[in-house]
Formats: structure tokens, sequence, C-alpha cells
């Protein structure tokens, strides 16, 4: 009996890439906007065959979605890897230069070097392999929504680990983002280790104004 694979519309977009560059990566980051924690990326390649059900962009994903997603992309994957940059290097940098390098320590954490590398949005890491970057890619590629999911599920787990290192500031409810909670904690408690400075120096001067 022949088995046909329902393609969804991320894999059929990636399949218009899989004849030129068999090992076809993509890599995405999360946590760009947050007041603190570090920046995470990661970089997936997939056969061609592979099909992930229900993929998207992870920021339209619930939580619990994300979740189940990260543990069968890492089991569908051909190769998979996650890495960061930390606070430090973005206060040194810039977020900019920051999500650039975590793409490029993801990529260059796999056990194989890509024929193509696609990044989500208007840039492209410094890798040492061919790249094009797709706006609004987590929404458009697959391999760029899973590495989307694996880098927003890895980050949200550090944050929680944040979150029970420095309890005042309720990291597990808003992620580092500047919700109101935050801010009230920062006025309440100033910045931790984990702030990003550069991030904070707008918010600072506007209050002693």
């Amino acid at each position: 009996m022949n088995v046909t694979i329902e393609k969804n519309v991320l894999h059929e977009f990636d399949l218009s890439y899989y004849d030129k560059y068999p090992l076809l990566c993509g890599t995405d980051e999360a946590g760009r906007g947050p007041l603190a924690g570090d920046v995470f990326a990661a970089a997936v390649i997939f056969s061609p065959d592979t099909v992930i059900d229900g993929i998207n962009d992870s920021k339209k994903l619930s939580p619990k979605k994300r979740e189940q997603l990260f543990d069968e992309i890492k089991q569908k994957a051909l190769y998979w890897a996650i890495a960061a940059a930390s606070v430090e290097e973005i206060d040194r940098l810039n977020i900019l230069q920051c999500s650039m390098l975590a793409m490029k320590r993801a990529v260059d954490k796999l056990e194989v070097v890509s024929d193509l590398v696609l990044a989500d949005g208007n840039k492209t890491p410094p890798v040492d392999c061919p790249t094009e970057f797709v706006i609004k890619g987590d929404a458009k590629s697959q391999s760029i929504a899973a590495a989307s999911v694996l880098a927003k599920v890895a980050r949200d787990r550090y944050m929680l680990e944040m979150a029970q290192k420095y309890p005042q500031y309720s990291f597990e409810k808003h992620k580092g983002y500047g919700t109101k909670l935050h801010y009230e904690a920062l006025d309440k408690y100033g910045a931790c280790e984990i702030h990003r400075r550069t991030f904070l120096k707008k918010y600072y001067a506007a209050k002693q104004k």
C-alpha cells in the first residue's frame, strides 16, 4: 500500500531547497527583546521527508505545545544544536551582534557542515557555509520554525532557573520582558547580575528627569 505523506506549508517551503541543499539548516534566536537573561539560538537539520505537524513560529504556540514539539524536533531531526550569547556579551557588543553570535554558535555546534543555512530575519550569521535570510522565516520554513521552538523552550527553561536564583523579580512570569511587574521589581530591588544594563539605560535616565 502506498502511503502519501501529508506535507504542510512550512515543509513545502523547505522542499524547494532540498534538491540543491540536502543538508538544509534552519536557525533562529529567542530572547532578543527582554531586559534580562542570555539570548538563545538553535540550528536544526531535517531529512527532506520529515514533517513536523503543528509546527509554527514559536511565539504563536502555547507553552505546552512548544514543550511537546521540543521533544519531537530533537527526536526527528538529523542534527540539532542550541547555543547562547551571555548578558555580558550583550552589554559589550549589542543585541543584534549577539543574536547573530548565538546563531553562529548553534550552527557551529552541529556535527556536520550545512549546505545552506536559512536564518530568520533580514540578516545572516557569520558562518562558514552559504546563508540566506528569510523574513518572517519562523512562519514560513519548517527548519527555521523548529529552531525557533528549540531556542524559545531552552531560553524559557533557563529563565525558570534564574527565577529560582532571583525570586524577587518573578522571572517565571515574564521571562525577563519589560512588563509592569518586572519594572516594579526593578524599582524596588534594582538590577541583578543577569539584567542587561544597556537595555535599562533609557528607563533609568527617564526616571531621573
